[in-house]
């Protein structure tokens, strides 16, 4: 799963519909999404969200906050990629 590079803190409510990240509706999707950009976060990626004083400190809890709002682009891998990360061939 390959997501975008940090940028800036933005405002979702500036983005455009275009701009934010498709719903995620399954809860297993969401939650390595939000791990992935936890760790980014971890690493010293910029939160995207301006943070509230009553936000949560934690980053999972702010990469999930992010996730939530649609501020964190994702690319699902094609099966081709699946298939060649185990080992097996798409031919």
């Amino acid at each position: 799963m390959s997501m975008a590079k940090p940028s800036d803190t933005v405002d979702p409510a500036d983005l455009d519909q275009a701009e934010l990240a498709p719903l995620i509706t399954s809860r297993f999707l969401f939650v390595d999404v939000a791990a992935q950009r936890a760790k980014q976060l971890r690493r010293g990626a910029l939160p995207r969200l301006e943070r509230v004083a009553s936000a949560p400190h934690k980053l999972e809890r702010i990469a999930m906050e992010e996730v939530r709002q649609g501020v964190i682009q994702y690319q699902l891998p094609t099966v081709e990629e699946v298939a060649r990360g185990r080992g097996r061939s798409t031919e």
